[in-house]
């Protein structure tokens, strides 16, 4: 299954409390808006007006629990298909992950095992789900604070099965690869070499702090060196199609947000990729 990629470009996750930031910051190319705070008949008039601009916007969804053993909920489903028709989108993305089983909602993205099993339901789930998007879909590598002692694959490895039995896109958030890199032992770059890096669609970077030796992906903390150096490490491997930086809280001014903006362009201009 071949997709075309978008040239996304840079960009910055929209928030409603950072909705003026954003449109006035400079270099921002395409957003990336939670499905499940948007209504589409009503977009917030922000992103009207970002999108009448010329700007991308691409819904991101964080409940569709794909690596649950249930199907996908056709309600979630239909909403981010309307988000993303409503905004003119070129893809949406989700989690690899679940969050709820039955009525039990745990309220973050959980891990799934990665084994053969687990990986056949996931890829059935994501198949339905691409059934009924209008658009692309993009899988996203979750912030690991655990993992299951029944793994059989590495996480390079299952992305790539996932991929390729599904023809979905990746989008690889590095600063989850640094977070499991600290809380797991797992390397970034031996992730990286096993990625069908041609699925790529876009990445994600993020701050994060560690405490007590566990490393959290908080979205409220500058973006770190050692992240940055494995958003590097991706842009030396393959042509990046964007990067979008995540920010979901303790929001600095836009000249900081600016900053890193600019730190991250330089990640990817500096790697030198020649391809």
């Amino acid at each position: 299954m071949s997709t075309a990629i978008p040239a996304l470009g840079y960009g910055i996750g929209w928030r409603p409390q950072i909705d003026l930031t954003v449109e006035r910051l400079p270099g921002v190319d395409f957003v990336e808006a939670i499905a499940e705070n948007l209504d589409p008949r009503r977009l917030p008039e922000s992103l009207r007006v970002l999108r009448a601009r010329g700007t991308t916007v691409v819904p991101h969804g964080v409940s569709l629990s794909l690596g649950g053993a249930e199907r996908p909920d056709p309600g979630r489903l239909a909403h981010l298909a309307d988000c993303a028709t409503a905004l003119g989108s070129p893809l949406v993305s989700e989690h690899i992950a679940f969050t709820r089983s039955g009525d039990l909602d745990a309220g973050h993205l959980l891990p799934i095992p990665r084994t053969w099993d687990a990986l056949a339901v996931l890829a059935e789930n994501v198949r339905i789900a691409q059934d009924q998007l209008p658009v692309p879909l993009a899988l996203e590598n979750i912030a690991p604070l655990l993992a299951w002692p029944t793994d059989e694959l590495t996480e390079g490895q299952f992305l790539a099965e996932l991929a390729g039995r599904t023809g979905a896109l990746l989008l690889v958030d590095v600063a989850n690869l640094h977070t499991a890199h600290v809380n797991l032992g797992t390397d970034p770059r031996a992730v990286l070499d096993e990625l069908p890096l041609e699925r790529l669609a876009y990445v994600h970077v993020a701050g994060g702090v560690a405490r007590e030796g566990v490393w959290h992906d908080t979205h409220t903390h500058p973006v770190t060196e050692p992240v940055l150096r494995v958003l590097a490490e991706l842009a030396a491997r393959t042509r990046v199609p964007g990067v979008l930086l995540e920010r979901d809280g303790d929001y600095p001014s836009d000249t900081e947000l600016a900053a890193e903006l600019v730190a991250i362009r330089g990640a990817v201009t500096g790697a030198g990729y020649a391809g």
